[in-house]
Formats: structure tokens, C-alpha cells, sequence
């Protein structure tokens, strides 16, 4: 098996994480594999928040956590947050943040990092202070947060879930 769909097989979704510190390199080597996504018109219009602050990371999780109703960190405990972010006057934002979504999970799992998309990206980039925290950071413009790509060591290794069967059809 070619090893880019083999690490696409392999990849999973990791809700429990080791409070380690994870290296600015490895931050580094998944970010810039999200920044070569493919983009409607090849825009490039996404942009990626790296939050290693831990101070920040709790702010938006608990964030996070009101806009989901619950008291428990969403983020389960992972160091690292990937915020995407699209500008809302590109017609392909959302796919395009998307698409960089996979491409941080993807590239996360070939450097040994876990990682899940955790979603309200959207919902908590709407509020006051975290359009303020973009201000801060030098973010000008109308972005829509796309997701939350947490990173960090794995504490456990998840097992696959079977795949569905009938999700492919055949026009020959």
C-alpha cells in the first residue's frame, strides 16, 4: 500500500492526551503541511491560529464548552490548538478551511502527534472577545472559524472502527 493512504488509514481520532510539551517543530511541520492544502482557485485564503499559551488554550475551551452546553474540556486535554480560519467573502471558505483541516489531522499522525477536529470554531470566533483576541494578533478582516484541530502526545491508542459498507456507488 502506497504510505500516504496508508497513513490516511491509520490516522485516528485521539480524545485522551499526555500533558508533554510538544516541540515548535513538530507544531511547525503539521502547520506548514495545512498551509499546502488544495483552495478553490488555488486562494489560499485560510489561515491557521497556532495556540501554545496554555492561558489562551483554557480561555477558549471553556469557550468552547458553553457554546456545547457542557463544564468538561472539550479539547481533552491536548496542549495545542489549531484554530482554521476562513475569510467569509471567499465562496469556497469552508471547503477550503476543511481541506486544511485534513491536512493538519493527516500530517499530525505521520510525526507520532494525536489529534481530532473539535468543532464551534465558528461559534466562538463569533464572540466579542475572541474577534478581539484576532485584533490583538494583527487578524484584520471577517474570518469564520472552520475547526479545532487539537494536538498533542497520545495517551492511548484508539482501535479503528470497522468501515460501512454500501458508501460507494458504481456509475460504469
Amino acid at each position: 500500500m502506497n504510505d500516504i493512504i496508508k497513513a490516511m488509514c491509520d490516522r485516528r481520532s485521539v480524545r485522551v492526551y499526555k500533558q508533554d510539551e510538544v516541540p515548535r517543530e513538530l507544531i511547525e511541520q503539521v502547520v506548514e503541511a495545512g498551509l499546502w492544502a488544495a483552495s478553490g482557485m488555488g486562494k489560499q485564503s485560510p489561515i491557521i491560529l497556532a495556540i501554545t499559551d496554555r492561558a489562551l488554550r483554557d480561555t477558549l475551551a471553556a469557550a468552547n464548552a458553553k457554546v456545547m452546553g457542557v463544564e468538561a474540556d472539550p479539547f481533552y486535554g491536548a496542549p495545542v490548538v489549531l484554530v482554521v480560519l476562513a475569510p467569509r467573502d471567499v465562496p469556497t471558505h469552508v471547503y477550503d478551511g476543511s481541506l486544511v483541516m485534513g491536512n493538519l489531522m493527516l500530517a499530525a499522525s505521520t510525526v507520532g502527534l494525536g489529534s481530532c477536529w473539535i468543532h464551534r470554531a465558528k461559534e466562538t470566533f463569533e464572540l466579542p472577545e475572541f474577534k478581539q483576541v484576532l485584533s490583538e494578533l494583527g487578524v484584520d478582516g471577517d474570518y469564520e472559524g472552520i475547526g479545532n484541530c487539537i494536538l498533542g502526545w497520545p495517551a492511548e491508542e484508539p482501535e479503528p472502527k470497522p468501515r460501512r459498507d454500501g458508501r460507494v456507488v458504481w456509475a460504469s
